[in-house]
């Protein structure tokens, strides 16, 4: 008789550590979503222990719905085995378009094999540089984020009150092939800033160094007049641990 073998849910252990809640306290905010929301529903420790495990492979609809208030992120990247009719279609680089597939083992077995490093799970300092059309000049944008690891796949999320501009959170979906690292970026200005809370994505492609402590390349993504920009992007790793203490230790502006 053939078995399924069960996968942690590594995707959204990194949201939540990144939220800086503990798997009770994401309970609640879950509980507290789903009143707010107008769908109760009774989100305990032990279920995001399930989830988290990989031993509940996909949350019900009104779970769903709660996670995608609490996380600010769609349900289908957070980890979840969802059923085919929510697979997402994301262009290959070559003119055609595949599936969404999951980690191999072999692609996470060269990024340890190329980077010396088992992880590059742990504290990372981003810095990217951008040109403001509106203001003609160069600024540079800061984070300290967390990366866990899954596979061949980082997930990566800026940490509360850790940005050079006051409430522009920072996420990234990065998978790693060898030493280059390729993925999507967003980031959520602040309602009270200079964007006046706009929400700018695009795409990032890093190459990692052998010490695998560093990660340097260009972004890409569009502007306020929608326009194709471009410019550098760098993560630094300052701590390998991710525990709630030295995550609270980093939640605060770089310098």
């Amino acid at each position: 008789m053939t078995t399924t073998a069960v996968v942690p849910n590594d995707v959204l252990r990194a949201v939540r550590i990144g939220l800086r809640l503990s798997q009770d306290d994401f309970a609640k905010a879950l509980r507290r979503a789903g009143v707010e929301l107008g769908e109760p529903n009774e989100a305990s420790k032990r279920l995001v222990q399930r989830w988290e495990s990989g031993t509940s492979k996909t949350p019900r609809g009104v779970y769903a719905r709660a996670l995608e208030r609490v996380t600010g992120r769609p349900v289908e990247a957070l980890g979840f085995a969802l059923p085919v009719p929510m697979a997402r279609v994301h262009a290959d680089g070559k003119g055609g378009h595949d599936m969404e597939t999951s980690a191999t083992s072999v692609a996470s077995a060269a990024v340890g094999t190329q980077t010396g490093e088992e992880t590059f799970s742990g504290v990372w300092l981003s810095r990217y540089e951008f040109f403001s059309s509106s203001r003609d000049d160069a600024y540079e944008g800061k984070h300290y984020v967390v990366i866990v690891q899954h596979g061949s796949r980082l997930t990566v999320q800026s940490l509360p009150g850790a940005s050079s501009n006051p409430d522009s959170p920072l996420t990234l979906d990065l998978t790693v092939d060898r030493n280059v690292v390729t993925g999507t970026w967003v980031e959520q200005t602040a309602a009270d800033g200079y964007y006046n809370g706009a929400r700018y994505h695009g795409a990032i492609q890093l190459l990692v160094e052998p010490t695998g402590r560093r990660m340097a390349g260009k972004w890409v993504g569009f502007g306020k007049d929608f326009d194709v920009n471009t410019g550098p992007w760098e993560l630094r790793l300052v701590d390998r641990s991710t525990t709630k203490a030295t995550l609270e230790r980093y939640s605060q502006p770089p310098e």
